[in-house]
């Protein structure tokens, strides 16, 4: 069997059914040991499905007589470009289709945003804060060979390197005991400046992400906030200027928890 790594555009290629067989094995063999990624792959092709039921109908529609008799004094070789073409505005056609169903997907419901009395712009910041976490985890969880920019072997590093981009002192919250390590770090664009996302792992494979920013609006508010962002939830908290957003693919009692121990965590080095 190949040992090649499998990348994002292979997945994608395999969900369009465009893969040589043998390739097409690996890959089934691949997502059979990673459930997690192989939901997240299930979702593009029910994408695919709800896609193709909205168009094919067009498709399928009887062409003009005008453009029938255009058609048949076409040159063959121009014809088979002009087919490529087509094919080539579909394909451009359905990804900006299947942007606006994610982006409607992604969206949280009003109910996620606190209301004594209406939203807060406070309020409103921390749900965008929530949202790039989601899109950031989602983004660099699946990653096998690539999921941070430096590992945990390089945390001091790491550390004083988001620490300087960040503008203020950075802690690596330890979260061993509650069964996920540290895999490592990056440096992330935020909504107007930097961001910094930390991922850890367990002993299943599963892995949470911790984002965190200074750039939001100036508040106090310390408490969790929940927002569901596809099958992604995340707890989200903000001190200031500074927020933090816990983004993982398991339920919201677990993700609590572990929400818990890295507050307390990063209030006690504050």
């Amino acid at each position: 069997m190949s040992q090649l790594p499998i990348s994002e555009a292979e997945l994608h290629a395999y969900v369009d059914g465009i893969l040589p067989e043998s390739r097409r094995l690996e890959i089934e063999a691949f997502l059979a040991e990673r459930p997690d990624e192989a939901r997240r792959i299930a979702e593009y092709k029910q994408q695919n499905a709800r896609l193709r039921a909205l168009f094919n109908q067009i498709l399928d529609e009887p062409i003009p007589p005008r453009l029938a008799r255009i058609k048949s004094r076409i040159d063959p070789v121009l014809r088979r470009h002009l087919q490529r073409y087509a094919a080539v505005c579909a394909i451009a056609l359905c990804s900006a289709t299947a942007g606006w169903l994610l982006h409607d997907q992604t969206q949280p419901s009003a109910s996620t945003i606190p209301e004594p009395g209406g939203a807060s712009v406070a309020a409103n910041t921390g749900l965008a804060l929530a949202q790039r976490a989601a899109i950031a985890h989602r983004v660099y969880s699946p990653e096998v060979r690539h999921p941070v920019e430096l590992g945990a072997d390089q945390e001091e590093h790491l550390v004083a390197w988001l620490s300087k981009r960040l503008g203020m002192p950075i802690r690596v919250p330890k979260l061993g005991k509650l069964g996920f390590e540290l895999i490592g770090g990056r440096l992330l664009p935020g909504a107007n400046g930097p961001a910094a996302q930390f991922m850890y792992q367990d002993a299943a494979g599963h892995r949470l992400t911790l984002y965190m920013s200074t750039e939001l609006a100036t508040s106090r508010d310390t408490s969790f906030l929940f927002s569901q962002q596809g099958q992604v939830n995340v707890l989200y908290w903000i001190d200031g200027k500074f927020g933090c957003a816990l983004s993982g693919r398991i339920d919201r009692a677990e993700l609590g928890r572990i929400a818990d121990a890295v507050y307390e965590q990063l209030e006690k080095a504050s």
